[in-house]
């Protein structure tokens, strides 16, 4: 028998996986799970398109580097888009099934906190939100033991003959990327000489703006939503939100904008 569209993408069983909690259900709440479920197949492919990237970048394939990074921007602007049809839910009608959520919270995706220690915005302190020996946990850990899209681009230029201190790229960092002189003096160099590899210093300019504006946009439907209580993860919802924003991914990319 002939493979089918329903049999290749698994349809029965995705169709099975929208499971409402309230009774009835209330109308919105099917909405609600499946604008969260396609987020993380979008998480999916932003992790599987950001480590096909890295890779790009250590065989130094620039071509194949930049068409990746504009895939990942195309697949962002779809995501902040998905927020435009989760405003259109009422709070009323979010109230009305938030609280049989329990504990259940975005502030739990493993694959969103996977997604932000590639691009460099990394605490050691996010493997203990999971229990320890948990899938979750162990994919946080190995996340954390690799380098950074950033820190695989610096080394990319220092393999390209830029001068670049090793310190910059030879250890996974614990912490967010900090701005560092010297990738910033190689960088001002490469733009003032009209480099190739500008053009992927732009791209991931783009991905860190797109990345700023989800989170703004993320944090204007949670107040719009829930005003300023509590997240049902624990957080502080709105507010904890509020403090993610403006944080540069690249802020070596940023601070040469003034010098050029």
């Amino acid at each position: 028998m002939a493979l089918t569209y329903g049999q290749y993408l698994k349809i029965p069983e995705l169709l099975s996986l929208q499971s409402p909690v309230s009774i009835g259900p209330d109308h919105d709440e099917t909405l609600f799970i499946v604008i969260h479920q396609v987020y993380e197949l979008w998480f999916k492919q932003q992790l599987h398109e950001g480590d096909y990237l890295g890779e790009r970048l250590g065989e130094r394939d620039l071509p194949a580097a930049r068409a990746t990074l504009k895939r990942m921007l195309t697949i962002l602007k779809t995501m902040v888009a998905q927020i435009d049809v989760l405003e259109t839910m009422n709070p009323i009608d979010f109230l009305s099934f938030r609280s049989l959520l329990q504990n259940a919270s975005g502030f739990q995706s493993c694959q969103f906190r996977e997604f932000e220690i590639l691009l460099g915005n990394r605490k050691a302190s996010f493997a203990d939100h999971y229990p320890a020996g948990s899938l979750e946990h162990t994919k946080i850990i190995a996340r954390l033991g690799q380098l950074s899209l950033w820190q695989v681009f610096v080394r990319f230029l220092a393999a390209e003959g830029h001068a670049i201190p090793a310190s910059a790229f030879d250890a996974p960092q614990s912490a967010p990327t900090q701005a560092c002189a010297e990738v910033a003096d190689a960088l001002l160099k490469l733009y003032r000489e009209r480099s190739p590899i500008t053009g992927i210093c732009e791209l991931l300019v783009d991905l860190d703006e797109g990345i700023q504006e989800w989170r703004y946009r993320h944090v204007k439907m949670v107040e719009r939503t829930i005003g300023f209580r509590q997240g049902t993860g624990g957080s502080a919802g709105a507010e904890y939100l509020r403090q993610t924003l403006f944080r540069p991914l690249f802020p070596d990319l940023w601070e040469i904008r003034t010098r050029l």
